[in-house]
């Protein structure tokens, strides 16, 4: 059986999303990534609209088997913790309300999946990002390189 895996590395500015496919054999094929930005010139309640419509969109092309979501683990500013912690609310929440099922895994486990080292720098990531999915090119912005990485991390487990 394959699987469609739908990545978010959550943000207000910038919501990475990959989409990676696993199929019988266990081969990943990256399928679509990219970001969902947002203008900080709006207010938050528009600004998470604007999330929650674009990722269900998302969802209703690609019919993720698994939505699976980098947890906000540390981060040393509240501010900046509050406002992901808001978009991942609106993750949770598109995923649930579209019937998708949800898992999450901290930064630590999706080093690890993805590199084998739970301290692997963000390009030493991004660099097995692109080997493991035969990728041309390291994937661009970064948000989408640590999405495409959650789904491979999730691919893991499947």
């Amino acid at each position: 059986m394959s699987y469609v895996i739908l990545g978010i590395d959550p943000g207000i500015a910038d919501t990475g999303f990959g989409i990676i496919k696993k199929d019988e054999k266990g081969d990943l094929f990256c399928l679509d990534y990219g970001s969902i930005k947002t203008d900080s010139k709006q207010a938050m309640p528009e600004r998470l609209d604007i999330l929650g419509r674009d990722l269900s969109k998302k969802i209703k092309e690609y019919k993720p088997d698994l939505v699976s979501v980098e947890q906000l683990f540390f981060c040393r500013n509240v501010k900046t913790a509050l406002m992901v912690g808001q978009a991942r609310g609106v993750v949770l929440l598109s995923a649930r309300q579209n019937k998708v099922k949800i898992n999450e895994f901290t930064p630590l486990q999706i080093k690890q999946a993805v590199s084998s080292y739970g301290q692997a720098s963000k390009t030493q990531v991004q660099k097995m990002v692109k080997l493991l999915l035969g990728l041309k090119e390291i994937p661009k912005p970064d948000d989408a390189a640590d999405a495409l990485a959650v789904a491979i991390c999730a691919a893991n487990f499947i």
